[in-house]
């Protein structure tokens, strides 16, 4: 009998002196997408998506006034003139093309950088901030990748830690 009850001290000692694990998650989806500073890197790069665009239409113009003004000029040439101007024109037309898909990949490879940047920067904040909240686990979930499927309002930490990206972005 003295057996049984050393057992059960000893059982409920060591599940006294664990610690309690503390568990918050996030809705990755809101915190990336309310984040104020990806926001304003995505305003930035829609306003250089504009001035792309502005830019890729004057040069589309100004090629169209050209073609316009060789076709009058091939009017009066000869054959092999007007063979030469149109091949002339065609790869003009070629250059362009390849100058503006290249410029649209760049602006793109950019974009993706400076959102990838972004992304391992609201990870390293969650990281730390669980470090410096006593958290065991933070957990991440979204409506495409549902990792989270319950969880009370007070693990939810999705607005907390928004709220303390923001205040620390805008420092």
């Amino acid at each position: 009998m003295k057996n049984i009850l050393y057992v059960v001290l000893a059982a409920l000692v060591f599940t006294s002196c664990q610690k309690e694990k503390k568990i918050g998650f996030i809705d990755n989806g809101i915190v990336i997408n309310d984040y104020q500073e990806k926001k304003d890197v995505e305003a930035k790069f829609q306003a250089k998506e504009e001035a792309f665009k502005k830019k890729a239409d004057s040069i589309g113009q100004a090629f169209q006034l050209e073609v316009q003004k060789t076709q009058v000029d091939a009017k009066n040439a000869s054959r092999k003139k007007q063979q030469e101007l149109m091949q002339g024109l065609q790869e003009k037309q070629q250059i362009l093309q390849q100058q503006m898909q290249f410029e649209q990949q760049q602006l793109s490879q950019s974009f993706q950088t400076e959102i990838d940047t972004l992304i391992v920067k609201v990870k390293d904040f969650v990281k730390d901030y669980g470090k410096k909240n006593g958290y065991t686990y933070i957990l991440g979930t979204s409506d495409a990748a549902a990792t989270v499927l319950y969880g009370t309002e007070d693990n939810d930490l999705t607005q907390t830690v928004l709220d303390a990206l923001n205040a620390q972005y805008k420092k």
